[in-house]
């Protein structure tokens, strides 16, 4: 005989239920206690309400300078994330010195390796400045000096020695000559030798009436003449390469006086700064070498600073930071690689592409450094290559400017390689849980790099003077938004709605998103109505006008409904059925319907069937809660014998899949009620899940719930005996709708909560459920009595049937 029932299960199956009063069916905020007018007479709060986690956890990743404590901030869409990080970190960063201004300028020996330059704040903008102006006053100063009256003079000298040289070698020669009977003579082609006579340079007639004897003398002498006058002229190249290295250094003097001159204020101004001394020093020697770029002018149409051939002496002022302003933060809209790490343009011209290191343009990470960065995680991650990107900045503590191409090891075109930039920030990822905690498993180096949490709290709890708390945020949104005031009863109606929200009547739901589309939205209803302030009528139009534009998919499974197109019974009796409830999501929009669940039995195995889950309808969570069942009944009534049941579960008229164990508690009465043959009040709904000792189990949706089965029979017309079980556990949750709490009150609409489905079977059949004796025997007449009897004789049944198999066999 089966002797189990636990004394809590006895104590539960004697009490009956009896329907919640009213008052329980809603926590309504106290008016009273709204010590206020309007929310015009209450100061705006900065402080976020109910986040004091989050306040933590930024304070400590922004106030402990440690590589990898960067902030995964964590909550769901619309619980202002973003608006309260921003304004927590503009307030930390402006107690922050300045960051650095960056620049990138041309190395002179490697131009395909632009330097980066660190400066004080502000001092960017004055360098570029400077270096624009400093070619300008190059571009006027050195053809000035190569004018002036001492570079002539110095000129004048070198040719004067040169051309001494050449006159005095041509003079000894032309001695030397001379007495040897040959004439040197310096023509416009060069020089030439010709024979003389007394003085005189012969002509060719004259020179062939001389004796041959003479003839071959003067002409052997010029043969030895012609190989010294090529030694002679063999030293005139010497003499030029001197003469033009004579020039360049005198260029070079005349130039450097010139920069120098120039240079001598700028190096004034930037003392303090030693790397751009350095810098000042190598466009010196620069312009020194390259001094003909600012002589080679046109005098018609003068060149300026902005001409391409002085492009090498510009400042790409990357990153410039307004003086006073503190850290920089910065959000990030669109993280592509690119937008995250800076990239490299090109010019394309007579069909090819060219570059430098002007066209070098900053990413989000050159405009957050020495600050913080705020990006969303999941258009981060869609980006491709760009988390990695910002994983290998953070682990390498540096910003390095390269294609994608180049990144990923996909091309080796020469192209401009930027020295790298330290990098010193802050970044802050926003996004939900799930997202944190996929991270957290899956990539290895998200734990490292980003070590604190902050996780946003959903609601927070609805305790003394926390409605009060709440009526200032009412006040701080209103206010930010220039929205009408709020009055005390329309700050009392969104409070309730707010603990609606949270499905929860004991907390308040912190969505800023969407209360500040309601005050929104009430505000304009406020205005239709010609009013100067937000009452309760106002919110509640709201309310339900936002319901109005989302329920079109439950006006029609509730027109399904009441046409019989769906099976739904509110009223009489049947076997094995069951009112179940069930909540759809319908996008942000949830709605509660009822649903026929439907049980049969017989002699059998032991087994229960589930035919959603043998028609792969059923999700694992939901075949677990009918697990839980069968192991119920047979805890319950097959201790000591088998279980000589086969039973089978449907959702009637379900086409898609079904998930969760709610309908659990519901799925044992029709199976109770197909066991004993007891008759189920269908006026009745049930909801709750169960576990395996029969208590019921607290879930989800229960307002939409029984909201839903209430339309349904508010169509049909309220008889007073139509109602909804749900957990005991739930009653906590409860923020019905008014038309609900006012059929309640008036008798036409009940509301049941249970702790055990010996309360719940008792109800719908009308029969006591029960208690066993000491031998673990129920009323004949009592629900438990009629499942026990007739499991026995099944029991008996199939005993019979396989004895009589066997003396057969």
């Amino acid at each position: 005989m089966n002797d189990i029932s636990t004394d809590g299960a006895q104590q539960a199956g004697a009490a009956s239920l009896v329907p919640l009063d009213a008052d329980q069916l809603a926590h309504a905020c106290d008016t009273e206690a709204l010590s206020f007018g309007d929310t015009s007479e209450l100061p705006a709060h900065d402080a976020p309400l109910g986040q004091d986690r989050v306040l933590e956890a930024v304070e400590f990743a922004t106030g402990i300078d440690r590589s990898g404590y960067n902030l995964f901030v964590m909550g769901s869409a619309g619980v202002g994330k973003h608006r309260l990080l921003k304004s927590l970190l503009d307030r930390k960063a402006a107690q922050q010195a300045e960051a650095a201004d960056w620049c990138y300028v041309a190395d002179f020996s490697n131009p395909d390796r632009p330097n980066a330059l660190e400066l004080p704040a502000g001092r960017g903008v004055e360098l570029r400045a400077d270096m624009r102006q400093l070619v300008d006053d190059l571009l006027n100063a050195l053809p000035a000096a190569f004018q002036s009256d001492e570079y002539r003079r110095r000129s004048q000298e070198i040719q004067d020695e040169f051309r001494r040289r050449e006159d005095d070698a041509a003079k000894e020669m032309g001695e030397h000559a001379s007495q040897r009977d040959v004439a040197l003579m310096h023509t416009p082609n060069g020089y030439t030798l010709a024979p003389l006579k007394d003085g005189k340079v012969l002509n060719s007639t004259e020179f062939e009436a001389l004796e041959d004897e003479e003839q071959n003398r003067i002409q052997h002498a010029m043969e030895e003449m012609k190989d010294e006058l090529r030694t002679v002229l063999g030293h005139v190249p010497l003499w030029q390469r001197e003469s033009r290295q004579r020039f360049r250094e005198l260029d070079a003097d005349i130039t450097s006086l010139a920069v120098s001159q120039l240079m001598r204020d700028l190096e004034r101004h930037y003392f303090d700064l030693p790397e751009v001394l350095a810098y000042l020093k190598a466009v010196a020697d620069d312009v020194i070498e390259n001094g003909e770029l600012f002589r080679s002018l046109s005098e018609e149409d003068p060149p300026d600073a902005s001409d391409p051939r002085f492009l090498r002496y510009r400042v790409n002022l990357l990153v410039s930071r307004p003086n006073g302003k503190g850290a920089p933060v910065v959000a990030v809209d669109n993280p592509t690689y690119q937008n995250l790490v800076g990239r490299i343009e090109h010019i394309a011209h007579m069909g090819t592409l060219s570059t430098n290191f002007t066209l070098i343009k900053p990413g989000q990470l050159h405009l957050a450094n020495g600050g913080y960065l705020i990006i969303d995680a999941d258009k981060l991650l869609v980006q491709p290559f760009a988390w990695n990107a910002l994983k290998r900045a953070l682990h390498g503590e540096e910003i390095r400017i390269e294609s994608i191409e180049r990144f990923i090891g996909a091309m080796s075109t020469a192209t401009l390689e930027p020295e790298p930039i330290p990098l010193k920030v802050k970044v802050a990822l926003t996004g939900d849980r799930e997202l944190y905690y996929l991270l957290k498993a899956y990539d290895a180096d998200f734990g490292p790099l980003f070590k604190v949490v902050a996780d946003f709290s959903e609601d927070m709890p609805r305790e003394d003077g926390q409605e009060m708390a709440y009526s200032h945020l009412v006040a701080t949104l209103q206010q930010r938004e220039g929205l009408r005031p709020v009055s005390r009863d329309g700050v009392a109606r969104i409070i309730d709605w707010s603990a609606r929200r949270a499905r929860d009547g004991e907390k308040l739901s912190l969505h800023l998103g969407s209360l500040s589309d309601l005050l929104l939205e009430a505000d304009h209803f406020a205005q239709v109505d010609g009013l100067q302030r937000i009452d309760a009528q106002q919110v509640q139009t709201a309310i339900d006008a936002q319901v109005r534009r989302s329920d079109q998919a439950r006006s029609r499974l509730h027109e399904a409904v009441l046409d019989n197109t769906l099976l739904i019974d509110t009223r009489g009796r049947q076997l094995g059925q069951v009112n179940g409830l069930v909540v759809i999501m319908a996008g942000d929009y949830a709605f509660g319907s009822p649903v026929r669940i439907s049980a049969t039995a017989r002699m059998g195995s032991g087994s229960v069937v589930d035919i959603e889950t043998e028609a792969k309808l059923s999700g694992a969570i939901h075949s677990k809660g009918v697990m839980i069942l069968s192991a119920y009944l047979a805890s319950r009534y097959a201790r000591h014998q088998p279980l000589s049941l086969s039973a089978s579960l449907v959702f009637e008229q379900s086409y898609g899949e079904i998930e969760g164990d709610s309908a659990s508690l519901g799925e044992l009465c029709a199976l109770l009620s197909a066991i004993g043959d007891l008759s189920i009040d269908q006026s009745l709904a049930v909801t709750g899940s169960v576990n395996q000792h029969g208590q019921v189990q607290a879930i989800g949706g229960v307002n939409e719930k029984i909201e839903g089965f209430f339309d349904i029979c508010r169509a049909r017309g309220l008889t007073g005996g139509q109602g909804v079980v749900i957990p005991a556990a739930n009653v906590g949750d409860l923020m019905l709708r008014d038309d609900v709490r006012q059929a309640a009150a008036d008798g036409r609409f009940s509301v049941y909560a249970a702790d055990h489905v010996d309360q719940v079977i008792a109800l719908l059949t009308g029969l006591a459920a029960g208690s066993p004796d000491a031998n673990g025997l129920y009323p004949a007449d009592s629900c438990n009595g009629l499942i026990q009897l007739r499991l026995l004789e099944w029991t008996a049944a199939r005993q019979q049937f396989s004895g009589a198999s066997e003396a057969g066999g």
